[in-house]
């Protein structure tokens, strides 16, 4: 099923409505690091070309970057996770401050490094990107004081955002002190995975995982790649298994140009085809997808409303280069012109 649409005065309902909503984002947190340049030389000492660097900039990453859609889409955030002691830490929470991001909720460790993933841009192409950061699971300490400060600020959230990116925010112990203080008050919970964790899963609100975390949760090859989502026997298979084993009330996945398939059990998947006019990059495509999603869900929307309202969402941001962001204007025009 694919024939529902949104209106453009529908979007600027539930955009509005999301302004009152208060959403709690929890996870790995990032500095995300460009160095623009232009190419016009290969390198004499190996076969790679010389970068001339004209500028750099920092955008708050990962899971700052999902707090970072929200607040551009005019819905308040709170932003928890784990920052090391040092100079990544100090620029990242004066972007979060400038952008009106609440950090309350960032443990800090000198045990860890903040993660910087630094890419390196020439002509509004990515040429490479280096990681700086610490991979190790948070220990049993930190894991406790963010719950207690989670605890704390959820009595007035009507969402709470999981966003696992490998880095070890994100442990069982974690999740599943999350998963009790929702359940206990009826907030929504989303989260985006991280397969290769092999996390308990079950009993989510929302899991969004892009096609290839899907199979790989699914432990199911992906041979059967079709332009049509309902043609393709093994995505429908993923679903089916996804929605059976992890129970979750909702499955996202995200299908690149293909657009997305939201599936709800005893449910036809709903395919939302692709509204991108162009690609320049992906860079937090997934972060604007989960963060719009929730913040319509939060604001009443229906969830074929908010798949609808977050695949534009994204149709926006791919369009942009780096890791970008939408705002409410810019979006309601997107269904206007349409």
């Amino acid at each position: 099923m694919s024939a529902k649409k949104l209106s453009a005065s529908r979007a600027r309902q539930i955009l509005s409505a999301a302004q009152k909503a208060r959403v709690l984002v929890v996870g790995d947190v990032m500095l995300d690091q460009f160095i623009w340049g232009g190419v016009s030389r290969i390198s004499p000492e190996a076969p790679v070309p010389v970068v001339d660097f004209q500028r750099e900039s920092f955008m708050p990453g990962g899971a700052a970057n999902v707090a970072r859609n929200l607040v551009s889409l005019a819905t308040p955030a709170e932003l928890f996770g784990a920052i090391g002691k040092d100079e990544a830490a100090g620029k990242l929470l004066k972007l979060l401050e400038e952008q009106k991001i609440g950090c309350a909720g960032l443990v800090k460790s000198s045990a860890r490094h903040t993660s910087i993933k630094t890419r390196i841009v020439a002509h509004q192409q990515q040429v490479v990107r280096v990681d700086r950061e610490t991979r190790g699971h948070l220990d049993d300490k930190l894991t406790a004081a963010l719950l207690a400060e989670i605890k704390k600020q959820i009595t007035e959230a009507d969402a709470v955002i999981v966003g696992d990116y490998g880095k070890g925010v994100v442990t069982q112990p974690l999740l599943d002190g999350i998963k009790k203080l929702c359940r206990e008050r009826g907030v929504w919970l989303s989260l985006d995975p991280k397969p290769v964790h092999h996390l308990n899963l079950n009993g989510l609100s929302l899991i969004t995982p892009n096609r290839k975390e899907a199979f790989e949760l699914a432990d199911l090859p992906d041979d059967t790649k079709n332009a049509n989502p309902f043609a393709d026997k093994n995505l429908m298979l993923v679903a089916e298994r996804l929605l059976k084993e992890l129970n979750p009330a909702l499955l996202l996945i995200t299908l690149g140009e293909l657009g997305m398939l939201l599936c709800q059990r005893g449910q036809k998947p709903f395919h939302i085809p692709t509204v991108a006019q162009e690609v320049f990059d992906v860079s937090g495509a997934g972060d604007t997808v989960i963060a719009s999603f929730t913040l319509a869900i939060a604001a009443g929307a229906s969830p074929i409303e908010a798949a609808i309202l977050s695949n534009h969402a994204a149709g926006i941001v791919v369009g942009k280069v780096g890791t970008a962001v939408t705002s409410p204007e810019e979006l309601v025009k997107s269904f206007e012109q349409r």
